[in-house]
């Protein structure tokens, strides 16, 4: 029977697939790459089913979804690492750290959700807010990758050095991550430290926090196209380790979920006193103490459309439908305030809602074969409110192709994860090993067994 599937975050996904698998083990990943092959079905990979640009999806495919695959396979107390299925969770993750030792901790996570799987942050090479991290590969020791033969193959830095190095940050193309060997990082107590300044400072400011001793951090901007502030105003909240006798105010994630609601749906009919209410939250968490492990958690809503017409007094419709569709850019930090000014002519003049936006400092990646991370970079993240119908759609898609030229003339860049809206000359411009990376697909896997709709996009439009 056909399975219909969907991202969870945008919406924009909706596939229906021949078959749907949920391997415990890897053996029972290995019998479906096999038997992939033989019924001449693609396969493609899922976990927390957020990334929607198709990755996870393949119409008419074979669906594996990883999420069973999140056992602990070992701990090494002396050197920090955990070995654990990649259908984990982040929340499974802490925990399974937290009832091994007292001394560890995750080192980063991407922000914004937690019931994200451990695969799927490899598959995208992600980041989270670490001020002198690179992507999640700088925490990777090895994985277990069942290849396009059904083989089951160790990968690290010094085995099988070529397939860590494309299936970190692949997107599934490469084979099935089943588990991996994270390295951890001493679990500290951290201090928050807030600061309300201007997008000029940003970035420096938080390379002057990473200097005092902060290992984390962020900047959170202001939204409202009408005020003075608008993508140049912000929170920056950075996080300096203290001494571990100072008690500790975290019980995770500090904002509910119904701060939270309530905060999403004041940033559409008012976005200046939204900003206010999220800056006065923040101020006065000055100086409270997290465990850098759990102050990493956030709240996250799924159901965005259900939400926001049920808060509007809407009659849920196809019509009435919108989700917020991320896209994240990157820029030299010295070119930050000039991309900023861009992109705030850029959303004026098209009248795309950004719901909320952060901006992170991000360090190189210098070992995946298409690292995104191509240097030191500005990351900037917009969440466009996109109306679920071919108008809001064609302008977001115009907004997102628009952001990244202004990124790609300040020497930037653009994440592949979030959507297909790029044209082949932004990839090709934001991301010059690509056609290299799709000849390497076909070398380790010549019959394209794992495919996606993500892949065939990119297939086609490269001519491969």
């Amino acid at each position: 029977m056909p399975i219909d599937v969907n991202d969870i975050h945008s919406r924009l996904n909706h596939t229906q697939m021949a078959e749907l698998r949920e391997p415990g083990n890897a053996e029972e990943v290995q019998a479906a790459v096999i038997a992939a092959g033989s019924l001449a079905l693609g396969l493609s990979i899922a976990g927390g089913r957020h990334a929607m640009g198709g990755q996870q999806f393949l119409h008419q495919g074979m669906l594996l979804d990883m999420r069973r695959c999140d056992a602990v396979h070992g701990f090494d107390e002396e050197r920090g690492l955990l070995r654990i299925g990649a259908g984990a969770t982040w929340p499974t993750i802490i925990s399974a750290v937290r009832e091994r030792s007292a001394r560890w901790g995750i080192r980063q996570k991407q922000t914004g959700a937690d019931d994200l799987t451990l695969g799927g942050a490899l598959a995208a090479n992600v980041h989270g807010r670490g001020l002198g991290m690179g992507p999640i590969v700088e925490d990777v020791e090895s994985f277990h990758l069942v290849t396009a033969d059904g083989v089951l193959r160790m990968c690290s830095r010094d085995q099988e050095s070529e397939l860590f190095r494309l299936a970190i940050g692949g997107y599934g193309l490469f084979g099935v991550i089943t588990d991996v060997t994270l390295r951890l990082a001493p679990r500290r107590k951290l201090r928050r430290i807030v600061d309300i300044i201007d997008i000029e400072d940003a970035i420096t400011a938080a390379y002057r926090r990473f200097d005092e001793g902060c290992l984390y951090g962020d900047f959170q901007y202001a939204i409202d196209p009408n005020d003075d502030g608008f993508l140049r105003r912000g929170v920056m909240a950075c996080y300096q380790p203290v001494d571990d006798a100072v008690p500790c105010d975290d019980g995770g994630t500090d904002l509910s979920q119904d701060d939270w609601l309530g905060l999403l749906e004041l940033a559409h009919r008012d976005k200046q006193a939204a900003f206010q209410r999220y800056a006065q939250h923040y101020l006065a968490s000055h100086g409270r103490i997290y465990w850098s492990d759990t102050m990493q958690l956030s709240t996250y809503i799924p159901s965005y459309a259900e939400f926001l017409a049920e808060a509007q007094g809407r009659e849920r419709t196809a019509a009435s439908l919108a989700s917020l569709m991320i896209t994240e850019l990157y820029v030299p930090p010295e070119r930050l305030p000039a991309f900023m000014a861009t992109a705030r002519a850029v959303l004026r003049n098209l009248a795309v809602e950004n719901i909320y936006g952060t901006i992170r400092a991000i360090r190189a990646d210098e070992t995946t074969f298409l690292p995104w991370a191509q240097r030191d970079f500005a990351c900037i993240i917009f969440n466009l409110r996109t109306i679920h119908d071919d108008d809001g759609i064609a302008r977001s898609k115009q907004a997102a192709r628009a952001l990244i030229d202004a990124a790609a003339a300040e020497g930037g860049s653009f994440f592949l994860t979030y959507h297909r809206w790029a044209t082949r000359a932004q990839v090709e411009r934001c991301h010059p090993r690509f056609p290299d990376f799709l000849a390497q697909k076909r070398v380790h896997d010549p019959r394209e067994i794992f495919r996606s709709d993500w892949y065939l996009h990119y297939r086609d439009l490269f001519d491969v």
